[in-house]
């Protein structure tokens, strides 16, 4: 089913930056998880940034609909070591 830029299902590649404290990449993680059941968590990647203050966590999932997408979108960027979603 297409959806404006998206044709659904898809893969959808995400990345979010936040804070590199303990327990970030995990949080991204279980907020992945309750949007996208079945996502790998084996799949994610992590990257500091240059002076280790943040991480950037990247991952692939196929995306079901804009409204899974709109829903997670809407829990990452409430979470509060989250900097930007992209």
């Amino acid at each position: 089913m297409a959806d404006g830029l998206f044709e659904f299902p898809c893969a959808y590649p995400l990345k979010v930056m936040g804070l590199a404290e303990p327990g970030f990449a995990d949080a991204v993680a279980a907020i992945v998880l309750r949007h996208v059941p079945g996502f790998d968590i084996g799949t994610m990647s992590m990257r500091p940034s240059r002076n280790r203050h943040y991480l950037s966590v990247s991952c692939e999932f196929e995306a079901q609909s804009r409204t899974q997408l709109d829903s997670l979108y809407r829990e990452l960027v409430a979470h509060p070591a989250v900097k930007v979603v992209l």
